[in-house]
C-alpha cells in the first residue's frame, strides 16, 4: 500500500508539472507564447521511464478535464446559452442567456479564450514527440503500451479541436509543439480541421482497445500494472472514439456517417462493459454521475476517495440551492412553466405531475417545483455521494456522451435519412427505459413529426449534460423553419467571440464576423 501511495504522489507531481508547463507555453504574455515548448517540456530527462509515460498520458486527460470544467464552461457553453435556464442574480450568466457574449465580465472573457484547449493540444503534441524515448530507455514500457498511449493522445488532441470548432468555428491549427510562434498562427477553416479530426480519430480508434486490463487483443495485459477497475470509465476506448465520431459527423450534417458510427457503438458497447442507465441511478447522488463507471462512455470523473473534487467546475455549483444545499438562490434554474412544457408526458419517471398537479418522483430531475426557484437536482453528487446540504464539495463526473445519447443520435440520423421506422425503434429504445412499466408508445408516420419527437426526448434525457445548444443548432439546420435561429447560424452568431486579449496578441487573428 505504501508503494502505491508513493507512486500516486509521484504521478500527481508529474501531472502537475505537465499542467504547469502547458499553461506556461500558451499563457497570456507574448514572451511565454514565444517559448519553444519542446525545449521547455520535452527535455529527455522528463521522458525516460514507464512512470513518465503514465504521468504524461494521464496529464493530457487532466488538461482536457480542466479545459472543459474551467469556469463551468462545459455547461455554460452547452446549457446556459440556450436561454432555457434563467439566472436570478448573476449578471454574467444573464449576458450569456441574452446572447450578449461581448459583455465585459471576467467569466465571459475567460470563456472566449481558447488557451486552455491549446494546452491539451500542446500536451498531446509533447507526449507524441517524446514518448518513443521512454520505449528506448525503459524496457518495461512495451511496444503495445506505447501504441495504445499514442492512440489516446491522438484521440484527445483531435477531440480538443472538435470541441473548439463547435465553440469558435475556425481556429488555429497546430500539430507539433515547435510549430513556429503561436502568436503568428491564423485561423484555419473548420472544414479542414474537422476533416483532419475525423481521420485522426479513425486512426486512433484502430489502435484503441475496447477495455483496459481486461484481456483485449489490443491491450492484453494489466495497463500500467493496474486492473480494469482502475481504468473503467477513466480512459477513452474504441467505443468512445466511435461515439465522438458520431457527434462529429452530426455536426457536419453527414448523417450517413452518423448512422454508421452510432451503429458501431450500439453493436459494441458491451465489449467496453458499457450499458444503459436506469432512471433512478441516473439521478441518484451515488449513481451514474458518482465517481467513475464503464457506462460513462466518455467523461472525466472526480474521485472523492482520492480527494479529487472541488467547490467549482461541477454543474452543482450552478444549479443547487435550498432545500438541497444551504444556498439561498441557485445561479441558474428552470422556471416551473418550462419544466411542465418540456416534461409533458404523464408516465415519465424522470419528472411528471399527478392529476392534482403535484410532482411525482420529486428529487430526481427537480426539487422544490412550487418554490420560487425550482432546483435542477438531476446531478447532485455532494461530497462522496452523500446528502449533507452544508458541504459544498462536489465530485460528479463531467460526461460528454453516453449510450442513450448515441442511440438518440442514431435515431436522429435515421429520421433525416428517411428511415422513420428505424428512427422510432431507436427512440423507443430509450423512452421505454424512462417511462413507467407498461407504457404504450404509438406513432403516426403521416402526421407525427418524428425528428421533433427525437429532439424533445434528447432534451429531456440529456438536460444538464452540456449538449442542448449543439442540439438546437442541428435541429434548426434540419428544420430551417425558425428564421431568427437560422439568421444566427448563417451569420456565425452560433459561435463565441474570440477573446480580445488573444486578438491583441496575434495580428493574424480575425474576430468572428457576428461579433465585430
Amino acid at each position: 500500500m505504501k508503494k502505491r501511495t508513493n507512486n500516486t504522489s509521484s504521478e500527481m507531481k508529474n501531472i502537475l508539472y505537465i499542467l504547469l508547463v502547458s499553461v506556461v507555453a500558451f499563457s497570456g504574455c507574448n514572451k511565454a507564447l514565444e517559448t519553444d515548448s519542446t525545449r521547455v517540456v520535452g527535455e529527455k530527462n522528463a521522458w525516460n521511464t514507464v512512470e513518465d509515460a503514465r504521468s504524461g498520458i494521464l496529464g493530457v486527460y487532466a488538461l482536457t478535464r480542466a479545459a472543459l470544467s474551467d469556469n463551468n464552461g462545459h455547461w455554460i457553453y452547452g446549457d446556459v446559452r440556450t436561454g432555457e435556464f434563467l439566472s436570478p442574480k448573476r449578471q454574467d450568466l444573464k449576458a450569456v442567456i441574452g446572447n450578449n457574449l461581448n459583455a465585459s465580465y471576467p467569466v465571459l472573457e475567460s470563456l472566449s479564450d481558447w488557451t486552455r484547449f491549446y494546452a491539451i493540444v500542446n500536451g498531446a503534441n509533447v507526449f507524441l514527440e517524446n514518448i518513443a524515448h521512454v520505449r528506448e530507455t525503459d524496457k518495461r514500457y512495451s511496444s503495445n503500451n506505447m501504441t495504445v498511449d499514442i492512440a489516446q493522445a491522438r484521440f484527445l488532441r483531435a477531440f480538443a479541436y472538435f470541441y473548439m470548432v463547435r465553440i469558435w468555428g475556425d481556429v488555429p491549427f497546430i500539430t507539433s509543439s515547435d510549430e513556429g510562434k503561436f502568436t503568428d498562427k491564423p485561423r484555419e477553416s473548420q472544414a479542414r480541421i474537422l476533416a483532419w479530426t475525423e481521420q485522426e480519430i479513425l486512426k486512433a480508434a484502430a489502435d484503441m482497445p475496447f477495455i483496459y486490463s481486461g484481456g483485449d487483443v489490443q491491450q492484453p495485459t494489466d495497463y500500467f500494472n493496474e486492473n480494469s477497475g482502475r481504468w473503467g470509465g477513466a480512459l477513452a476506448t474504441k467505443v468512445t472514439a466511435y461515439a465522438v465520431l458520431a457527434h462529429l459527423a452530426a455536426w457536419n450534417s453527414d448523417y450517413t456517417s452518423v448512422a454508421k458510427y452510432a451503429k458501431f457503438v450500439e453493436d459494441n458497447y458491451g465489449r467496453s462493459a458499457g450499458g444503459f442507465t436506469g432512471t433512478g441511478d441516473l439521478s441518484n447522488s451515488n449513481g451514474f454521475f458518482y465517481n467513475k463507471n464503464t457506462r460513462q462512455m466518455f467523461g472525466f470523473n472526480s474521485d472523492y476517495g482520492h480527494v479529487d473534487g472541488s467547490s467549482t467546475g461541477h454543474i452543482e455549483e450552478l444549479t443547487l440551492a435550498e432545500p438541497v444545499m444551504t444556498k439561498s438562490v441557485p445561479d441558474i434554474y428552470l422556471p416551473k412553466d418550462s419544466i411542465l412544457k418540456y416534461f409533458n408526458i404523464a408516465k415519465d419517471q424522470r419528472f411528471a405531475v399527478d392529476t392534482l398537479g403535484q410532482a411525482k418522483y420529486d428529487g430526481r430531475y427537480f426539487t422544490n417545483l412550487n418554490g420560487k426557484y425550482p432546483i435542477f437536482s438531476k446531478i447532485k453528487v455532494i461530497q462522496g455521494g452523500g446528502n449533507d446540504p452544508n458541504f459544498r464539495y462536489f465530485t460528479s463526473a463531467l460526461i460528454f456522451t453516453r449510450l442513450e445519447d448515441i442511440i438518440l443520435l442514431r435515431a436522429e440520423a435515421l429520421s433525416v435519412l428517411g428511415d422513420q421506422l428505424g428512427a422510432i425503434s431507436e427512440l423507443v429504445n430509450v423512452q421505454a427505459r424512462r417511462f413507467e412499466e407498461g407504457t404504450q408508445f404509438s406513432f403516426n408516420l403521416t402526421s407525427d413529426d418524428i425528428i421533433k419527437l427525437i429532439f424533445e426526448e434528447r432534451h429531456r434525457e440529456l438536460l444538464g449534460e452540456g449538449s442542448r445548444w449543439y442540439d438546437l443548432i442541428r435541429y434548426n439546420k434540419i428544420k430551417q423553419n425558425d428564421a431568427k435561429f437560422m439568421n444566427l447560424i448563417n451569420s456565425g452568431g452560433i459561435y463565441w467571440p474570440i477573446s480580445r486579449k488573444l486578438i491583441s496578441q496575434n495580428s493574424l487573428l480575425t474576430q468572428n464576423a457576428y461579433w465585430r
